[in-house]
Parts: structure tokens; C-alpha cells; sequence
């Protein structure tokens, strides 16, 4: 978003280059990518990064409320509730879209989630960026940290003092996931073996899995199981159930994923926040529903949600599960980032840690997801380039 920052950068792009650029992201890991990188990083100049900040420590500032808990707990299905709950969230995500506001950029709220992202891979996209492309050295993707502090970091939270063969991350058939190159990325920062849930053995209150054909006990889960997609694999055998009593740190605990969710922005008053109701708020529906998304609250990557709303698609939501879903009012994207044929939109995704004994989560780093389509997800943007995800490097103040 700062014109200079980005005609250098694209005068020194090139076609061979990001070639060359894809080619070594693939070969990291010895694993194929399976979502579109972008051609570019993101640059965000001072003045939106406040603002940024500012949007961010609105949102902050309710979840580190004394109540927090009890307004949320409606969010969490009772058959989905998994014991042992940590005081607050270990992962923070928020997802701001970049909106013109009267001739002024800012940021505008569009979810936010109590569960991990992509925080490994970032890093090491964010440095093969500034491997192959022109990026002004007093601009960094994390915040206050150099990458190898940021690992450091990253590792001492997710094995928290365990030996690493006795830490998991935890997911469905995860080497089968589009996140498959963040998991791997995450093993080679800290060791942590990704486990598919249906390999793990329970045995009274303890788990275990198997590496290298040896039998051994988990005593940390780094979960990255999502419940949505989980219900929906009925075929998967299980010997250990999320919502089970068992001898296991989370790095990351369950109940988070839906207490931090869109079940949550209509609870926080900002600017930043985009008009938002439960749909069972409603006595009567809005007239310019043309204005409007419809989202179900604990879905992924934008599945179920009804981006032209028609007074059918509201009346055909049974009142019994209207609580499951809310009404949120469009937000215009600004296209801000100048491709060699156009301008294309942008989302930027600020990721926290909350460490145990800390007040308030910590900004550590980002993602940013670029798009030409109606909606930004990459499944929305196939046949097009200059879009998918990539990385903001802001400016240092």
C-alpha cells in the first residue's frame, strides 16, 4: 500500500523468478503445495498498521474480560465439550479486510477464530519471499521478533517443557490437509510429529501413538482437529474421542475454537466490526438483505456461507438452529495492492499467542490472503493470478 515499495518490487518481478520461487517452497519438504501461493508479499505502511493495532486491541480488549466465559458458553454444543479447559485461548486469529472509509483505508473485521493458522509456514514464506524478490529490509512480517526468535518461541509454546516425541499434532489424514506444508514446517521447527486421529490408542486416561514402530505415550496434543469436519467423517474409527476425560496437556484446547468464532463479533462494539445479529435476534429481517451475508457460525474456510441472501434462504434456516448462524452486513474490499494488470483485493489475518500467566495475548505475526473474486478464499479465485496466500511485511516504526 506504499506506492514506491511496491513499483520497486514489481519492477524487479518476474515470471522465472516465481517460477524458480514456487519450485523451492515445494521442495522445502519434499511436498507439493496444494493452495496457490501469490506473486507478491503485501506492504503496509505505518499509518494502516495503526490502525490495525488499534483494531485489534478493540477485539482484545473484550477477550480478556472477566466474563468472557460466561457469554460465550452458549457457543460451545454440548456433545462437543471437551473437559480440562484452559483459562483462556493459546491461539488468537483475527481476519481484517482492507475497506475505503470516507477516502480513508481501514481495517474491518471478518472472523476471527480461538484456533492455530498457518504460524510456521509463515515464517518460512515470509523468508523465501525475501529470498527471491526485492523487500526493504526495514520491513518485517513478525512483530518484534526476528525469525529465529519467533521460532524459539513458537517451539517453547507448543512443546511447553515436553520431550517432542511425547508431543502430537493432532489431525484428520493431516499429510492430506491443504495446511499439510504448515505441519511439516512445524516439525522441522520443533520436532512434533503430525498424527492422524484415528492412529491415536487410548488406554484408560492415557494416549499413544506410534513412531518408527515404537509405542509412545502423549502427554501435550497440539490440536488442529477441526469438530466441523470431524462430525462429517462418520467412517473414521476412533479409539480416542476429542470430548473424552484423559492425562493430556492442550496446546490449544477445543472448547476455543468456538467460544472465539463468529459466534463472538456480535458480542464486541467497535468500529472495526461490521454489523452482525444472530439470526434468531431477528423479529423481522432486514428489507436490503442485498446488504447482507449469511454465515453459519462454526463452519471453515467460508463453507455454507450465503453471499447473495434472499428472504428463502432465512426462512428456510429452521427457528430450532437460527442461534447456529448470524447476519452480517457486507464489507466492500478495497482493492489496495497493484498487480502489472490491475489492483486486486486484500485480507490480512493478525496471528497472537496468549501464553499462560500473561494478561493479553501477544501480536506475533500474520498471513494475508490476495484475491480478484467475490470472496477471498482460494477456491474462489482459481484460473486467476496475482491472488492466493501470501505474507504482510510491514513497516517498522
Amino acid at each position: 500500500m506504499i506506492p514506491a515499495v511496491r513499483a520497486t518490487y514489481n519492477k524487479s518481478f518476474s515470471e522465472s523468478k516465481y517460477k524458480t520461487f514456487l519450485a523451492d517452497l515445494d521442495g522445502l519438504y519434499h511436498h507439493a503445495i496444494t493452495f496457490r501461493v501469490a506473486e507478491t508479499p503485501v506492504f503496509v505502511g505505518r499509518e494502516f498498521k495503526n490502525r490495525l493495532l488499534k483494531a485489534s486491541n478493540d477485539i482484545v480488549d473484550f477477550l480478556v474480560g472477566e466474563d468472557v466465559k460466561k457469554l460465550t458458553n452458549a457457543a460451545i454444543p454440548s456433545n462437543l465439550r471437551v473437559p480440562n479447559e484452559t483459562d483462556h485461548t493459546l491461539f488468537l486469529a483475527l481476519d481484517f479486510a482492507v475497506v475505503n472509509e470516507d477516502g480513508v483505508l481501514e481495517p474491518r473485521l471478518i472472523e476471527m477464530q480461538g484456533f492455530p493458522s498457518l504460524f510456521a509456514w509463515q515464517d518460512v514464506m515470509a523468508e523465501k519471499y525475501r529470498e527471491y524478490f526485492t523487500v526493504p529490509g526495514n520491513w518485517q512480517s513478525h512483530f518484534g521478533l526476528s525469525s529465529e526468535a519467533y521460532r524459539s518461541k513458537l517451539k517453547n509454546i507448543l512443546l511447553n517443557g515436553h520431550d517432542p516425541n511425547q508431543v502430537i499434532l493432532l489431525e484428520i489424514d493431516p499429510i492430506k490437509q491443504n495446511t499439510a506444508i504448515d505441519f511439516l514446517a512445524t516439525k522441522d521447527f520443533t520436532g512434533i510429529e503430525p498424527v492422524h486421529i484415528g492412529d491415536v490408542e487410548r488406554e484408560g486416561r492415557k494416549l499413544f501413538y506410534k513412531k518408527a514402530g515404537k509405542r509412545i505415550e502423549i502427554r501435550r496434543i497440539y490440536n488442529r482437529v477441526i469438530f466441523d469436519e470431524l462430525v462429517k467423517r462418520p467412517d473414521l474409527k476412533l479409539s480416542f474421542n476429542l470430548t473424552e476425560d484423559v492425562d493430556v496437556e492442550w496446546a490449544g484446547h477445543p472448547n476455543w475454537f468456538f467460544r472465539i468464532s463468529k459466534y463472538t463479533m456480535p458480542l464486541i462494539k467497535s468500529r472495526f466490526i461490521p454489523e452482525c445479529r444472530f439470526l434468531s435476534d431477528f423479529k423481522e429481517f432486514p428489507h436490503d438483505l442485498e446488504n447482507f451475508v449469511l454465515k453459519p457460525l462454526f463452519s471453515f474456510s467460508g463453507s455454507g456461507v450465503v453471499f447473495h441472501v434472499t428472504s428463502a434462504d432465512l426462512n428456510a434456516v429452521p427457528e430450532s438452529q437460527r442461534h447456529e448462524f448470524m447476519l452480517q452486513r457486507k464489507v466492500q474490499y478495497q482493492p489496495v495492492v497493484q498487480a502489472p494488470d490491475g489492483m486486486v483485493k486484500v485480507e490480512i489475518r493478525l496471528l497472537f499467542l496468549w501464553e499462560e500467566g500473561q494478561l493479553r495475548p501477544q501480536l506475533v505475526t500474520n498471513l494475508a490472503r490476495l484475491s480478484r473474486g467475490e470472496m477471498i478464499g482460494v477456491k474462489y479465485n482459481k484460473e486467476k493470478t496475482w491472488v492466493g496466500g501470501s505474507v504482510c511485511f510491514f513497516e517498522e516504526s
